[in-house]
C-alpha cells in the first residue's frame, strides 16, 4: 500500500505536469503550426528524454529519495507525456483519411519517444560514471 507521502508526491507532480503539458504544447504548436500535431510530439519527446535522465540517474545514484522519484517520474512526467492525446489525434489523422499524417505521427511517437528516453538514459549514465 502507499503512503500518503507518496501520494501527496505523485499527485503534487501531476498538477505540475499537466499544467507543464498544456503550456509546452500551447507554445510548440503555436511556433509549429501544422496539421501534424506537433505539440503532443514535442512534449512525449521532452518528457521521455527527461524520462531517460531520471531513470539512470535513479539506477546509478542514491541522490533521490523514493518520494521525489515518484514525484518526479509517476507525478510530473507522467502527466506531462500526453499517450492518451497522442493516440486520439491519430485516430482523428486517420478518420479524416490523412493516413500519411498519422502513420508519421504514429511513428514519429513511438520510435521518437523510444530513442529520446534512450539518449536521456546514456547521457545521465555517463555523467554518473557507469
Amino acid at each position: 500500500m502507499m503512503s500518503w507521502q507518496t501520494i501527496l508526491a505523485i499527485g503534487s507532480g501531476g498538477f505540475i505536469g499537466a499544467v507543464l503539458r498544456a503550456y509546452l504544447n500551447g507554445l510548440i504548436s503555436h511556433k509549429f503550426p501544422h496539421d501534424l500535431p506537433f505539440g503532443t510530439l514535442g512534449v512525449n519527446l521532452i518528457g521521455s528524454f527527461i524520462m531517460g535522465i531520471l531513470i539512470a540517474f535513479f539506477l546509478y545514484t542514491t541522490m533521490f529519495s523514493l518520494h521525489t522519484r515518484s514525484f518526479l517520474s509517476t507525478g510530473i512526467l507522467g502527466a506531462l507525456t500526453t499517450y492518451s492525446t497522442f493516440a486520439i489525434e491519430s485516430f482523428f489523422l486517420l478518420e479524416s483519411g490523412n493516413i500519411l499524417l498519422a502513420l508519421a505521427n504514429i511513428s514519429l511517437n513511438a520510435f521518437g519517444t523510444i530513442f529520446m528516453a534512450g539518449s536521456g538514459f546514456y547521457i545521465a549514465k555517463y555523467f554518473t560514471n557507469n
